[in-house]
């Protein structure tokens, strides 16, 4: 009898196994989780629309400035200013500015210089209203300034890297002057 069994052991082990085992829940998701891993999934379309974090940016803005002054010599003009910064979330980002340009009177603004903490309310996907803080350095013909500054603008996206945006800076607030801006323009996000 001992020998029928020890035959029948060794035919069970030659002989292919054909029945599959069900595989469980936990199984399969493991095994697709296995076939995944190393490879790129694609975005669904929310995802595509969804901006990815840290996101820097630059651009470019026609300035028109102003300077205020209850002792000297005030004026306003029109100038350029370069910013950049980067957006580390949908509401906080920072921000530096470089400017420069022209005069319309006794003053001329040779470069302003300053770095800025941004807060960002998102009002819809496209449009975002921001305030800006921080430190500025103002070199007039006559005279160089530092300081703290302050403003508000808006932006709205009109394609998927580029928008267009406004605002007012107070660049310079002393008892005695002030230096303010209004700026629009192009702004390209990467």
């Amino acid at each position: 009898m001992a020998g029928a069994f020890a035959t029948t052991t060794q035919a069970q082990q030659t002989q292919p196994q054909t029945q599959a085992q069900p595989q469980t829940q936990t199984q399969t998701q493991t095994q697709q989780r296995t076939q995944t891993q190393g490879q790129a999934q694609p975005r669904t379309q929310q995802q595509a629309h969804m901006p990815m974090y840290p996101q820097g940016y630059i651009g470019a803005d026609a300035m028109f400035w102003d300077l205020s002054n209850d002792v000297g010599p005030s004026g306003d003009s029109a100038g350029l200013r370069l910013r950049g910064g980067a957006q580390f979330n949908e509401f906080f980002g920072v921000e530096a500015h470089l400017g420069t340009g022209g005069s319309d009177g006794p003053v001329e603004l040779d470069h302003l210089i300053g770095a800025y903490g941004k807060g960002i309310l998102p009002l819809s996907q496209e449009f975002r209203l921001y305030g800006l803080a921080g430190i500025t350095e103002v070199d007039f013909d006559v005279s160089r300034e530092d300081g703290f500054s302050y403003g508000a603008g808006a932006e709205f996206d009109i394609a998927p890297n580029f928008s267009v945006g406004a605002d007012y800076m107070r660049y310079l607030d002393r008892s005695d002057r002030t230096f303010d801006a209004a700026s629009v323009g192009l702004r390209f996000r990467f």
